[in-house]
């Protein structure tokens, strides 16, 4: 495990609350078994070398494993716990006591360790505050680069944002253009579909209607003969069986009437015929 140092600022608790609260800076290096503090107010300094024999008989006062006991000093003095309570009493002959406050399994438990003071506080003094502005130095430098990484994410994310923009009108525009088009081919192709129901339906009505008017032609133009070659008669039983069978093929359905017709027609032709002889013999 890798040597690690750590400053912190603690408040202390104070008995009178008309008296301020005492401020001291806490550097500390932790080893892998061991750790050593250099502590000062601004005008005082003391040091602590906990050795690996001390520490390991701590531990096993609190039945803790060396790791486990060093995690925990690590996390009060490292930073200061709130709900925690600091002190730093005099211990006589110039030494100093640190002590602090936790919970464990519901328990309020308190952890010290004694300082003694430091042969040459300046120089401690000063290797806490080069300390502090080194680590200024860095947390500013890294400020900085997190602040060029944000400024950067939020111009990508502005220009991400705006592409975002473009696709979608562009998906609209796509959209709406392709839409139209299929509304297009889609009405054209029900209007050729209406158009082509409309020429299925035709030739059974157009189909019927020439047959009708040939029909006709050829009965108007058999009675013409007939009119030309015999002479009428008003009144006569077979001018009435005619009128009244032309009467009936008009109500009858056209295919029915069209076959009355044309039997009508070839009676009226062979009655007519055979009066003309019959007339022309006489008449000789």
């Amino acid at each position: 495990m890798a040597v690690r140092h750590s400053c912190a600022k603690l408040e202390l608790a104070v008995e009178d609350p008309k008296e301020e609260t005492g401020m001291i800076f806490v550097k500390a290096t932790w080893h892998p078994s061991k750790f050593s503090l250099a502590v000062t107010d601004g005008n005082d300094a003391w040091f602590c070398h906990a050795s690996e024999g001390e520490v390991k008989l701590r531990a096993e006062q609190w039945d803790q494993p060396v790791s486990e006991y060093l995690s925990l000093v690590e996390r009060y003095l490292g930073l200061q716990q709130p709900g925690s309570n600091y002190s730093f009493e005099d211990a006589g002959n110039g030494q100093r006591r640190l002590s602090w406050t936790f919970e464990r399994q519901g328990t309020k438990l308190e952890w010290r360790w004694k300082l003694q003071p430091s042969p040459d506080k300046k120089k401690t003094t000063a290797q806490v505050l080069d300390f502090l502005l080194d680590a200024n130095i860095r947390l500013s430098d890294e400020v900085v680069r997190k602040t060029q990484a944000f400024e950067k994410l939020k111009q990508e994310a502005e220009r991400c944002l705006q592409q975002s923009e473009k696709f979608k009108n562009e998906k609209a525009e796509f959209e709406s253009a392709v839409y139209s088009k299929f509304v297009a081919v889609l009405n054209s192709k029900k209007a050729k579909l209406r158009e082509l129901r409309d020429q299925v339906g035709r030739p059974e009505s157009k189909g019927k209607s020439p047959v009708k008017d040939e029909g006709g032609g050829e009965e108007e133009e058999e009675l013409d003969r007939s009119s030309e070659n015999t002479e009428l008669y008003e009144g006569t039983d077979e001018e009435h069986t005619t009128n009244n069978s032309k009467e009936e093929a008009m109500q009858i359905d056209p295919e029915e009437r069209e076959e009355a017709s044309d039997e009508g027609t070839s009676k009226k032709v062979a009655t007519s015929r055979g009066r003309g002889r019959g007339r022309k013999k006489t008449r000789s």
